[in-house]
């Protein structure tokens, strides 16, 4: 397919897994990719095995580095057509009554200032730019429609997140800008799926598998498909949603599978 051809997009996260398959996606579709990143000779490594990619250096939760990454990607380009607001992390695991305001201001100023400033930044110049656009956030994942324990700072911002994604679809639609979310349910990444070594990781991955009714854990390509679409002409009626991609995991509650080690429970083993 060729959906992104002569377009211009944007990641932030992009060194990440899930940032570099849509990376990897939209080039293999037409689009040309810059990626902006933390981590930059990681991101400098990736977008050099990509034709046409750029990588960009930038802090997006200072307003400075969510403005330079958007004008850095029209600098090169000379516009964007497509962001993938994708940068965050998950924060420390505490309950509520013992996270610290540093680690929860931490976590809200990674994901959600950084998700806002960049959503700003790209709206602004997809206005100037006059050909509209598309925008997909990293949502609330599981967090907005399951309930996480011990992960006060991570469920807030991502509730957050959703709402934000609401409001702009609304304010920017008058210009031909999309805005929607997707909410990833577990991905085997390293984020999504930690562990201490090779074999818990295996294990790990394992166990989240049985747990879900399509009985397999997500992978970074399952997201940047989705990613793609949205952010695609085929979806240009499309906009203010949040997308679970989660293979069933949050149809699972106790009320339908009191017992079960494993899930759908009345289904053997694989």
């Amino acid at each position: 397919m060729t959906r992104f051809e002569g377009k211009c997009v944007l990641i932030t996260g992009g060194a990440g897994s899930i940032g570099w398959a849509a990376a990897q996606r939209f080039a293999a579709e037409g689009a040309r990719v810059a990626l902006a990143d933390l981590h930059a000779e990681r991101t400098r490594e990736l977008a050099a095995s990509l034709d046409g990619a750029i990588a960009i250096a930038a802090d997006v939760s200072d307003t400075d580095g969510a403005e330079a990454a958007v004008a850095q990607t029209v600098g090169a380009f000379g516009g964007i057509d497509c962001l993938f607001n994708n940068a965050g992390i998950s924060g420390p695991l505490r309950p509520v009554f013992e996270l610290t305001p540093e680690e929860w201001d931490h976590v809200i100023r990674t994901n959600l200032r950084s998700m806002f400033l960049v959503l700003r930044a790209a709206i602004r110049a997809m206005i100037i730019g006059g050909q509209g656009g598309a925008i997909v956030n990293m949502g609330s994942s599981m967090a907005g429609w399951d309930v996480l324990s011990a992960s006060p700072g991570y469920v807030a911002s991502k509730h957050a997140v959703t709402g934000l994604t609401r409001s702009a679809a609304l304010d920017a639609a008058g210009y031909g800008i999309r805005v929607n979310a997707i909410c990833p349910g577990v991905v085997e990444t390293p984020l999504g799926v930690p562990a201490a070594d090779r074999e818990a990781y295996l294990a790990n991955v394992r166990h989240f598998a049985d747990r879900i009714p399509l009985r397999r854990i997500g992978q970074p390509e399952d997201i940047a498909a989705a990613v793609a679409f949205l952010a695609s002409d085929e979806a240009r009626h499309i906009t203010g949603v949040d997308w679970l991609i989660d293979g069933g995991q949050t149809l699972q509650s106790w009320a339908n599978a009191p017992n079960a080690t494993a899930f759908p429970w009345h289904l053997p083993p694989r």
